[in-house]
């Protein structure tokens, strides 16, 4: 009986009916509880991924984002959303969440973004979602491109991508690409960063179908690597790292009556990550399988009930421990509209349980509002409590995991006004003002054990009060074959240690910037483009005392030419960190000075 009412419960948690398999680069069909699940609006924001050469390329566009990067291609990528720490931010590829129950930190290094279409934040979620472009054909059965750029640091970039029409309802598409980087660099007074080497291939398959009231999609995917791990300068190691990633998920939408809506989600992965040290090889292989499923209810016009339920289960053998975890999530939720107003709410239950552990379970109330003044000017704002078990690093690993931790518990509060305009037919703005807190309790911190002080074990002893706000300005002009846009944001965040008796107390957490700042520009004109990019971030601290603020302006320069019926060329170089800076984005991790990368892409 509780299966059955999960499942069902569940058959909400993907998605809302598409109804097209048109090339869509800013709709994602299933991201935990948010309006694609039926359940909640969320506030969300979209990062286009055209032409970035990585990750953290397409995240930086973000000032409420805090990116994680031990430089260099080779180097761990993470990410975290308003101070919420990496572990409890949820990273999604089309609509299927990626899971690391081992540390709990995804490398998204791992991630090919050369054919990403877009990257959508999800606040209310906190969670921070990939998707696959779409393939658009013109009159030609076959389309793709092929790419390949290189640059600073002994790197090469191949990639390339070839999508079929096998109908008028069904679609493939295949692609590959690898990293090449000798990776290293200089940094301070002369001094170089080795052992940063790598060889990444990745490769992946894509089938779309439409229905006749919904539509499909499948995906396979496969990473393998080896790399060096430099360690950081006060600790540089020769450490060598073999990663291996492949899964395979599919996604179904069905609207079966005006009534009633099915999404469907499942997934298979396996992961596997061999290090060889001096101290010992070791090796941790991870074994993924989820099942997500939603149903949507139109009752009527202005009302929606939704229910969701989602089962996974995740299985380490390492040789340092085992472990295996049951996860179940169920949703119900309600969406109301009236004229100007909306309201979502929704009610959580979350249930974890590991073999030979007692269960850990949460329920979540949510609630999601949104007003229109006008047509172009909204105000919403949203409530949520989220809470993150330990991973198994943190409970299980030999000398150092706590099987006495209690899960992290937060509660987020978001309240935007946004505005756009379109003044005639040339000019579009747009402006926001977003201002949220977060509470996090019981967060995991690490400290020296009583029977030995030597040895540090994780503990349930922090708190975080994280409260700022995002403010955003932006507007685009086209006149003729001109365009001309410009984007300014600011962030405030203060992230700040209220446990009580912390040494810390009162002090901004590790690596939060308290300031950032960001201007992005772009002028195009007749298939050139020109687009500086500049970031400032200030106010941060390691945990020890305050860091340098820094800032960066890359610079980007390309032009496509048309070669009609055999297709397009399009050549662009990238200047990075242009003034030069020396910077940390994690202490003792230098990221690279002035760099360049170049390329060009066939489109047929």
């Amino acid at each position: 009986m509780l299966f059955t009412i999960l499942i069902s419960a569940g058959l909400l948690s993907q998605g809302l009916y598409s109804g097209s398999l048109e090339p869509v680069a800013d709709t994602l069909h299933s991201v935990t509880v948010t309006a694609d699940k039926g359940v909640l609006v969320s506030r969300r924001d979209t990062l286009s991924a055209s032409g970035s050469f990585t990750v953290s390329d397409i995240l930086l566009q973000s000032p409420g984002l805090h990116v994680g990067d031990n430089g260099g291609y080779a180097g761990l990528k993470t990410v975290s959303l308003r101070g919420m720490g990496s572990a409890h931010t949820s990273v999604y590829v089309d609509g299927v969440k990626v899971g690391n129950m081992q540390s709990g930190q995804n490398d998204l290094g791992m991630l090919g973004v050369e054919y990403c279409s877009d990257v959508v934040l999800d606040y209310a979620q906190n969670s921070v979602s990939f998707n696959t472009a779409r393939p658009s054909f013109r009159d030609i059965p076959v389309s793709g491109s092929i790419r390949f750029s290189a640059g600073s640091f002994g790197t090469y970039l191949p990639s390339t991508r070839v999508d079929f029409r096998i109908s008028d309802k069904v679609s493939l598409s295949a692609n590959a690409s690898g990293i090449f980087s000798k990776g290293d660099y200089s940094y301070g007074d002369g001094q170089r960063r080795t052992n940063n080497d790598i060889s990444q291939i990745r490769s992946g398959l894509d089938l779309w179908g439409m229905l006749d009231e919904g539509d499909y999609h499948v995906k396979a995917f496969f990473n393998t690597a080896q790399r060096g791990t430099p360690g950081s300068i006060a600790w540089p190691s020769d450490d060598r790292q073999k990663d291996m990633n492949a899964f395979v998920q599919g996604r179904l939408t069905n609207r079966f009556s005006p009534l009633y809506t099915l999404n469907l989600s499942l997934k298979a992965g396996y992961d596997d990550i061999f290090y060889t040290s001096v101290y010992g090889d070791s090796e941790y292989g991870q074994t993924e399988v989820q099942l997500n499923t939603s149903h949507s209810f139109q009752i009527t016009q202005g009302l929606k009930l939704s229910l969701a339920a989602d089962l996974q289960w995740d299985g380490l053998n390492s040789s340092n421990y085992n472990a295996s975890r049951l996860n179940a999530f169920s949703a119900l939720g309600a969406s109301c509209t009236t004229g100007r107003f909306a309201a979502d709410a929704a009610l959580e239950f979350n249930m974890a349980y590991d073999n030979g552990a007692q269960a850990r379970t949460a329920v979540s109330p949510s609630i999601d509002l949104k007003y229109t003044v006008f047509k172009g000017f909204d105000i919403r704002s949203f409530a949520r409590r989220s809470y993150r078990v330990p991973v198994f690093n943190e409970l299980y690993y030999a000398g150092y995991g706590n099987p006495e931790l209690k899960p992290e518990d937060a509660w987020m509060t978001d309240l935007a006004v946004q505005f756009k305009k379109v003044i005639g037919a040339s000019w579009k703005v747009d402006a926001s003002l977003d201002a949220f807190c977060n509470w996090l309790t019981d967060k995991i911190t690490s400290a020296p054990s009583a029977d030995d002080p030597n040895i540090w074990q994780p503990y349930n002893i922090g708190k975080v009060f994280s409260a700022g706000y995002d403010a955003e300005v932006g507007f685009r002009y086209i006149r003729g074959r001109w365009l001309f846009d410009a984007k300014g944001q600011y962030t405030f965040q203060s992230s700040v240690d209220r446990t009580s008796g912390s040494e810390s107390f009162g002090q901004q957490i590790p690596y939060i910037a308290r300031h950032i700042a960001i201007l992005r520009l772009g002028l195009s004109w007749k298939g050139w483009k020109l687009g500086p990019f500049w970031q400032w971030r200030g106010g941060r601290t390691d945990g020890y005392g305050d860091l340098p603020d820094w800032n960066t302006l890359d610079v980007e320069f390309s032009k496509k030419l048309s070669l009609k019926k055999a297709g397009s060329l399009v050549f662009k170089v990238t200047a990075r960190n242009l003034a030069d800076c020396r910077y940390e984005t994690v202490s003792g991790y230098p990221m690279p000075g002035r760099n360049f990368i170049g390329g060009i892409e066939y489109s047929f």
